[in-house]
């Protein structure tokens, strides 16, 4: 029996076409897109729901050595007088001391690594810091070019997850710095996939929420963590990564199955028939496909070859051929910096303060999680160069400030403020980042912007390291730098309720307008 609503095709007219007054409102590609789907849709929001459940996996690989490579409590044997608490553990004989729990407990007590260099003991998360930085390199181009945003989201879920689970059979510090990095490797694209994939399956309005669901579920597994390590704290290590990383195996598998690919990724590289089929699942209603003919591609071909993304490397040359663009670049890169040396690094250095290491890992997602919430709510009113500024100065206030008060409860307040200030700037930053460049040379941008705020992590760990015998060199460090990186910001046009550009051209004719706006002021 015949299909009475067949799908249209690229070989015939549709049935019934769209109303005149319709099609005039269809005037770019965003516009057939989101004609086509709608707004939003339950379909769109259990789709980029899943695709940005990928940040629930990634906050735990990425925060996961604060109780895998901690420094387990010690105890001086009874039998030996010359041992106190305030001994220099490499000072005293071994068999005057053990540690208060099994030796397998962590990677420090398993290796005998409490003596080692503070570059030895930060080396496994700086690996995999640095996987990252490598990663967004060599693997930026993938989401652009021949794989897609949802297979290359699959692909480094995949690399990060086994590469994690096989952690766990590591028989030596080296083995297992080499695992992080491929882990790190393999998770460099998943914050990038997640948000373009997601931001890209919804409406126009919608696009800045869904960015900020990423985050919410990123800090949902920052959250878990701990209840993770607690409920495994007399066990091995290995377990902690086994628990988090064979469930990252299932969600990628089921990403692969389930999720649609990106209809504006399916439409520029010419996939025409996969590109209907997604709009079909999407559609909020069949009619709405009407327009999907023939002349439809031709109409819209040239915008799509405009409007398409080129890969990183060519980007760059984009990017630093115009002073005006460059300049917002570097900023962004200089500010990325700052926060990601804080992001990571006061997470990492819970363990050098005198608070319960699960209890405040603990407060400190709850903090995350506040920030990225209310961001959710009140960014479409927030002013992007101030909110930039203000949340880091207040974050390098309070992280100083916890360097010189001893209070045990008033140190982690002035922490957690810290912290919650840190996440502010953070996801207002991903936002002005997107704002600030045009559509042609945003997603190289932003992967850019996140580089350097990765490279900022890679050095938080060591400076951790050195830490645990002068705070200062730790959260003094960081409070200082993501103060003075942020004042850069204040050399960049504010972007709030700001028209998006696409092209270069258009965003440099409006760059120029508002400058002579404000000379003839």
């Amino acid at each position: 029996m015949a299909d009475p609503n067949p799908p249209p095709t690229l070989d015939a007219p549709p049935t019934s076409p769209p109303p005149v007054a319709e099609q005039n409102q269809i005037r770019s590609l965003d516009d057939a897109i989101e004609h086509c789907m709608g707004e939003f849709g339950w379909k769109q929001f259990l789709q980029s729901t899943l695709v940005s459940f990928a940040w629930f996996f990634d906050a735990q690989q990425a925060f996961i050595t604060v109780f895998t490579d901690r420094e387990p409590k010690w105890n001086c044997n009874n039998s030996n007088t010359s041992c106190n608490v305030n001994s220099d553990i490499c000072q005293l004989p071994r068999n005057s001391w053990s540690w208060d729990l099994p030796t397998r407990t962590t990677t420090i007590s398993e290796w005998s690594l409490q003596c080692a260099t503070p570059i030895i003991r930060g080396l496994p998360a700086s690996s995999f810091l640095l996987g990252s930085l490598v990663g967004g390199l060599v693997l930026a181009t993938l989401a652009d070019s021949k794989m897609g945003r949802k297979n290359t989201l699959v692909l480094s879920c995949l690399i990060m997850s086994i590469s994690g689970a096989l952690t766990a059979v590591s028989t030596n510090i080296w083995m297992y710095v080499g695992l992080k990095f491929i882990s790190g490797f393999g998770r460099s694209t998943i914050g990038t996939c997640a948000i373009v994939h997601a931001s890209e399956l919804v409406g126009k309005k919608w696009r800045g929420k869904v960015g900020m669901i990423g985050l919410i579920l990123f800090n949902l597994g920052f959250i878990t963590l701990p209840l993770i390590a607690f409920l495994l704290r007399e066990y091995s290590w290995r377990l902690i990564y086994i628990c988090t990383c064979c469930p990252g195996i299932c969600y990628s598998l089921l990403v692969y199955f389930t999720v649609q690919e990106s209809p504006r990724w399916l439409f520029i590289k010419g996939k025409k028939e996969e590109f209907i089929k997604t709009l079909k699942s999407l559609a909020t209603s069949p009619q709405h496909l009407n327009i999907l003919t023939e002349s439809f591609f031709e109409n819209y071909m040239e915008e799509a070859d405009k409007l398409k993304e080129p890969h990183l490397y060519s980007a760059l040359k984009i990017l630093v051929n115009k002073s005006w663009v460059f300049k917002r670049l570097l900023v962004s890169m200089i500010v990325g910096f700052g926060v990601g040396m804080s992001y990571y690094g006061m997470p990492l250095g819970l363990g050098n303060l005198s608070f319960n290491l699960y209890l405040s890992v603990a407060l400190n997602a709850v903090a995350d999680s506040l920030s990225s919430l209310i961001l959710f709510f009140v960014i479409g009113k927030m002013k992007r160069k101030r909110s930039v500024v203000g949340w880091a100065l207040l974050s390098g206030i309070c992280s100083v400030a916890s360097v010189f008060v001893k209070m045990k409860g008033m140190q982690i307040v002035l922490e957690l403020l810290s912290f919650f200030s840190t996440g502010m700037v953070y996801g207002v930053l991903l936002v002005y980042t997107l704002e600030l460049f045009p559509t042609s040379v945003r997603n190289s941008a932003v992967s850019m912007t996140r580089e350097t705020v990765l490279f900022g992590g890679f050095i938080a760990p060591l400076l951790v390291q050195l830490g645990k015998k002068n705070e200062f060199l730790s959260y003094g460090v960081f409070g200082v730098t993501i103060a003075v990186c942020a004042l850069f910001a204040t050399l960049m046009p504010e972007t709030k309720g700001r028209k998006l550009f696409d092209t270069m051209e258009e965003e440099e004719r409006n760059t120029q307008e508002v400058k002579n706006s404000v000379n003839s002021a």
